[in-house]
């Protein structure tokens, strides 16, 4: 399951102003590569819209199924808090029909 938890204006290279839903996963564990200790956090991503602002504001809440993914992409910069500059070849998406583990295990419980 996700869930909407923001919709905010954006604009393309053209100039063109859309809307964007904000979606957010269920909570899990990661075990951090230089401490060796677990910290909980979330994956998000943001889905274009057909909505005007205020419509796309009224879906905040709504759970929906499906689950957050990583998608493969051309390799970009991405700088961290504390300056350290990563290189991804993934972004997060929105997967409707996921088979995951995690979404038979978790189902309706994600965000209870």
């Amino acid at each position: 399951m996700v869930k909407v938890i923001g919709a905010e204006a954006r604009q393309n290279t053209l100039g063109e102003k859309f809307i964007v839903l904000i979606l957010m996963g269920g909570m899990e564990m990661v075990k951090s590569k230089e401490t060796g200790r677990f910290y909980a956090t979330a994956r998000k991503c943001s889905v274009s819209s057909t909505f005007d602002e205020e419509t796309a504001k009224s879906f905040i809440g709504t759970r929906m199924p499906g689950a957050i993914e990583k998608v493969k992409c051309e390799p970009y910069d991405f700088v961290v808090d504390g300056g350290e500059v990563l290189r991804l070849d993934y972004r997060w998406g929105y997967n409707p029909s996921p088979n995951t583990t995690e979404e038979v295990v978790m189902g309706d419980y994600a965000f209870a």
